[in-house]
């Protein structure tokens, strides 16, 4: 059971964060129920992370396999979801271990984890999203679109993968709405690669805690969010 005061904090911190949700979603013309929240759970201690579940927070978005594997130990009935970069050498257990990888940055990782997830269970089909570059920065992984549109339909092919949408980080900028072209980018590529690849699901994974309203207003469909429902990371 969670202290109370640690309860309290994030009881308020969570229903701050359904109503920006919400009145984001309201602002687009777009039902709140089409908007996912992924909390992220990098850095937070797995007592908070109790305190959450108890709240009906049970699936948490994680940025390294290792912090993943040591907190999934301590919350057995939790679900994980890889947010952060992969490793090709780390993709067994990331399979083992994640629901769905929102990370998925290259043609070679997606047919290592196509091959790991038919090893592990060949009747699984593994959720991802292509991680998508569409400011083209340097300091971000991730397709080019020209690349994801042109190596698609091999990626479709990859029995064991589910290609539930596309992934992208918002540009680091002083305010939200600087980031909204990057987010107006993705959900304009997605309409755009979806007709020709029916097997490209119509998911938006981009959004974070200072930016996920305008990403909400551009088409986001899941949003990651830490700091606002956990507070600043410890380190």
């Amino acid at each position: 059971m969670a202290e109370p005061a640690t309860s309290a904090a994030l009881v308020a911190a969570l229903t701050s964060v359904e109503q920006r949700i919400e009145r984001a979603c309201v602002s687009a013309g777009r039902p709140p129920a089409s908007v996912r929240l992924l909390p992220v759970s990098k850095g937070v201690p797995a007592g908070r992370l109790r305190a959450a579940a108890e709240l009906g927070l049970t699936t948490f978005g994680e940025n390294r396999i290792q912090e993943a594997e040591a907190k999934a130990a301590a919350l057995p009935s939790a679900r994980w979801e890889l947010i952060g970069h992969l490793q090709s050498n780390k993709a067994a257990r990331a399979v083992a271990l994640f629901d769905a990888i929102h990370s998925v940055d290259s043609v070679d990782l997606a047919v290592r984890l196509n091959r790991m997830a038919g090893d592990a269970a060949p009747s699984r089909t593994l959720p991802i999203y292509l991680e998508v570059n569409v400011d083209a920065d340097p300091a971000k992984a991730g397709f080019t679109p020209v690349t994801v549109a042109a190596r698609l339909d091999e990626m479709a092919d990859l029995i064991h993968l589910e290609l539930a949408g596309l992934m992208t980080v918002g540009r680091f900028a002083n305010s939200a709405e600087q980031a909204r072209p990057t987010f107006r980018r993705l959900r304009e590529l997605s309409d755009r690669l979806r007709p020709a690849q029916p097997r490209l699901g119509a998911g938006l994974s981009m959004g974070m805690s200072a930016d996920f309203e305008v990403a909400i207003e551009e088409g986001a469909t899941i949003v990651r969010v830490g700091s606002a429902l956990f507070g600043a990371r410890a380190g």
